[in-house]
């Protein structure tokens, strides 16, 4: 593979910013299989989680490792503490992630814009946004991958009447302290996933995975039982481990093999 660290300038966030991408090549060295292509290359959009950055997935995973026999490329940009939405006090990252990005992404590469042949995924606050923009954007995605994370409106936030560094950065980036208040907008995954199938989108598959020690297992078991109820084609896991790289590094191998 080829790994290409791109800063780039967004208009829709008026400033530089970054990605990493992985693009696909036939002879790799000792080690490690290829693939050649004859087309335009697939391509997997993950995303990162709050902590993190577009540099985070080659850290902490062999992600290039396990795209490398497939033949896909994957596309990392970095987003901020943004969870992949127009903020109410910063940028318009969904503006951005959603629409402004793979625009970028494919200009610059040689990526296909095919429905089949795109993906979004990520981890935590990144599984959030992999669902939202998905659900946003059904027509440009056939598959979504989620990690470690569900439905964030549904999450259970302790301690809402006491001031912290969670509910701040909520009020930040959504407006509210209280995530119930979002019910039913565009933050919402299940109104998403409600509105493309009433206007008879295309649904993208979903895979869906979490730990069995994880912190958000209940808001991963919450958004479960909304899909698994639904008309979407919905694929959940558990495993074990908690909120951890040893579990996303193992589970990103799953999904890849899911989507193949």
């Amino acid at each position: 593979m080829a790994l290409m660290h791109v800063d780039f300038f967004s208009h829709v966030l008026g400033l530089n910013c970054q990605m990493d991408v992985i693009l696909p090549q036939k002879n790799q060295g000792i080690g490690i299989e290829g693939r050649g292509r004859e087309s335009r290359c697939p391509v997997l959009w993950l995303l990162h989680g709050a902590s993190d950055d577009h540099s985070i997935w080659q850290r902490r995973t062999s992600i290039e490792r396990y795209a490398s026999a497939l033949g896909i490329a994957v596309v990392m940009p970095a987003v901020q503490l943004s969870y992949y939405t127009n903020m109410h006090y910063g940028g318009r990252y969904f503006d951005f992630a959603a629409e402004e990005l793979p625009e970028i992404a494919r200009d610059f590469f040689d990526l296909s814009p095919a429905r089949e042949d795109n993906w979004i995924a990520g981890l935590s606050m990144g599984g959030y946004g992999a669902l939202k923009i998905g659900l946003s954007r059904p027509e440009q995605y056939s598959a979504i991958g989620c990690f470690s994370a569900g439905n964030f409106v549904y999450r259970d936030v302790s301690r809402r009447s006491q001031p912290g560094p969670v509910q701040e950065r909520f009020v930040n980036v959504f407006g509210v302290s209280d995530l119930a208040e979002l019910k039913g907008t565009e933050h919402d995954v299940f109104h998403l996933a409600e509105r493309a199938a009433a206007e008879g989108k295309p649904l993208p598959r979903i895979f869906h995975a979490c730990g069995t020690e994880d912190f958000l297992l209940a808001n991963a078991r919450r958004t479960r039982d909304w899909f698994s109820a639904g008309e979407y084609e919905y694929t959940y896991r558990e495993g074990e481990g908690a909120h951890t790289w040893e579990f996303w590094d193992e589970w990103i191998q799953v999904f890849l093999d899911w989507l193949s």
